[in-house]
């Protein structure tokens, strides 16, 4: 059932290292990208003359290859497609480059945000290529199942009460402020002086 475009996507879903922009700082961070791609891959895309009965998004270069690949093996763009694509480039990707850190480095944001930005931004185009709206339950079933397997262990900090100090200045304030304040309005009423 595997045809020879999604033999070609499969091949050009190849990783390749970028520089990215981590916390405004300037580190080199690999990471998983859409924009290289093999020759074959656009060889394959341009050379392509399938005609498919329904709309495909023209957003990239691979648009048509996606949808090709929707084509020949869903004969119509569906969930199951979409699926089926975001497993093979999407999620392995993303898997790939997650078994290059150490899972201690797992938690820490600074380390796989590249890779989280990666694999989103791959599920967006990938959709809009099918022209599914982004997001939908499957991708967003795709991240619920990222973050169990990869961040479960990632403890959250859950925001504690402030000090008994600080909430009784924070609640005490505005309790004095209002009679000071009615006192103020009443003073300036009683001596008719309404023009300050």
């Amino acid at each position: 059932m595997f045809s020879g475009c999604f033999v070609t996507l499969l091949i050009w879903a190849g990783y390749t290292t970028v520089v990215c922009l981590v916390d405004e700082n300037l580190a080199a961070q690999p990471t998983t990208t859409m924009e290289k791609m093999s020759t074959e891959v656009i060889d394959y895309a341009t050379n392509q003359s399938t005609i498919m009965p329904f709309g495909c998004g023209n957003n990239i270069v691979l648009c048509e290859t996606y949808c090709s690949v929707c084509y020949e093996t869903h004969k119509e763009r569906t969930m199951e497609c979409l699926s089926s694509l975001l497993e093979h480039i999407c999620l392995n990707g993303f898997k790939h480059a997650m078994a290059s850190l150490n899972n201690t480095n797992w938690c820490i944001w600074g380390n796989v945000s590249g890779y989280y930005s990666s694999l989103s931004h791959c599920t967006e185009e990938i959709s809009d290529c099918l022209l599914i709206p982004w997001p939908n339950p499957l991708v967003e079933q795709t991240f619920v199942k990222i973050h169990s397997d990869f961040f479960k262990n990632c403890s959250t900090e859950e925001p504690s009460d402030p000090p008994p100090a600080i909430v009784f200045a924070l609640v005490i304030t505005p309790i004095c402020l209002i009679p000071v304040m009615v006192s103020l309005v009443v003073l300036k009423t009683k001596n008719g002086d309404g023009s300050s």
